[in-house]
């Protein structure tokens, strides 16, 4: 019935468990969410009063392929700015939501029997839309014993003749590591030479860093031209119903992807791109205060978890995720994702979600209130306890 093509398309297990969560609710149980990854703050006002306007005015009708001009300029000297590169609105494509951008990079480069490198554990739409197109995913695997930040000389070990792509993802999902500009340098370096390799870097999360300041592939010299920078709105701003992202990138690729664009989305919802405008350049002060708690939590679920006989936990250095090792409670992380669910009302996804290399680990999301975790901590040391 189906083409066959679908065989090979994954799912995002965090949508699953958030199902298995709401029916459990609707039962009458009560349930923390750590499995979604979504902040619990609210859109900001002065965003929200900008769509109303734009709504009002009668940005309600088809747009660009390739966005708004007057959101594609603002776009672009954003990015001119925070990653010291000269950025043209012409090399920037807005999309509905960051996914699309990683399926046009993709679908617009990437033939089958190509190999493309990617994070493990990672988003696991990465592995997924590899697969679809028959190239061939070759896993990065972040380990735990080197904070998660990837092995550039790893990297480099496996660019082969059939590379393609390489996606890089920092700070991190599920992990919370990051890459230093020392780590970027090593990978531009392994392709300097290679006009047929690109790199997708997914920096959906460059605003939500504890330490330090984000470092671009993208501004290292030379590749500005071999990179596709994938950034949005929906964690930074608490946009995640409003469908809003976009890639900065060469404007040969940047044409293909508006092609792409018209052929499935046709547009961006036109009034989001001028809430969107309003994001960038309005106040900062409540994105600035979403990273704040989020650093309280951060101090809270690591130093709870660490307290649970059996898990161990490290701190990330950005977005807001914990990836506790639980190798200590001898359960399978799967099995224990389950029992935490069904047996405790804690609702968290097993470290497999991202890939292999997440075996023994799970994935705590800290976008809950601090009251909220520390229930949940309270009823995973119980459940270990008696598991």
């Amino acid at each position: 019935m189906f083409a066959k093509r679908m065989q090979a398309l994954g799912t995002e297990t965090a949508f699953e468990v958030l199902a298995k969560a709401k029916a459990l609710e609707k039962q009458g149980k009560d349930i923390v969410h750590l499995e979604i990854g979504e902040p619990d703050f609210d859109t900001p006002k002065n965003i929200k009063e900008a769509a109303t306007k734009a709504i009002n005015a009668g940005y309600t009708h088809y747009g660009p392929s390739a966005g708004l001009p007057e959101f594609r300029e603002v776009i672009a000297q954003y990015i001119s700015k925070t990653r010291g590169i000269d950025v043209k609105p012409n090399e920037v494509v807005v999309t509905p939501g960051a996914k699309p951008i990683m399926f046009y990079s993709i679908f617009a480069l990437v033939n089958a029997g190509d190999e493309v490198l990617y994070p493990n554990p990672g988003f696991p739409i990465y592995e997924s839309l590899i697969n679809f197109v028959e190239a061939k995913p070759v896993p990065i695997p972040l380990l735990e014993e080197n904070d998660f930040r990837l092995d550039p000389e790893y990297v480099k070990s496996k660019i082969t003749k059939k590379t393609k792509l390489i996606i890089l993802n920092y700070p991190e999902n599920p992990t919370g590591g990051i890459l230093t500009q020392e780590d970027l340098k090593i990978i531009a370096d392994c392709i300097a030479n290679r006009d047929d390799v690109f790199v997708l870097a997914d920096e959906i999360y460059s605003r939500i860093l504890y330490e330090g300041k984000h470092e671009s592939i993208a501004s290292l010299p030379e590749m500005k031209e071999k990179t596709i920078l994938l950034d949005g709105f929906s964690k930074t701003y608490a946009m995640t119903g409003w469908r809003l992202g976009f890639g900065v990138m060469r404007e040969d690729i940047a044409q293909k992807m508006a092609q792409l664009m018209t052929n499935s989305n046709s547009c961006t919802c036109t009034f989001t791109q001028i809430a969107g405008i309003e994001a960038l350049k309005g106040s900062q002060v409540e994105p600035e205060r979403m990273v704040s708690e989020f650093k309280k939590r951060r101090e809270v679920i690591v130093t709870g978890l660490n307290d649970i006989k059996g898990i161990t936990c490290k701190k990330p250095r950005g977005a807001f995720y914990v990836f506790p090792n639980t190798k200590g409670t001898g359960m399978d992380c799967r099995k224990l994702g389950d029992h935490l669910l069904y047996n405790a009302g804690v609702a968290v996804l097993p470290g497999t979600s991202f890939g292999k290399y997440g075996e023994d680990h799970l994935r705590l999301s800290f976008a809950n209130s601090v009251e909220n975790i520390k229930k949940a901590l309270d009823r995973i040391a119980k459940a270990v306890e008696k598991r």
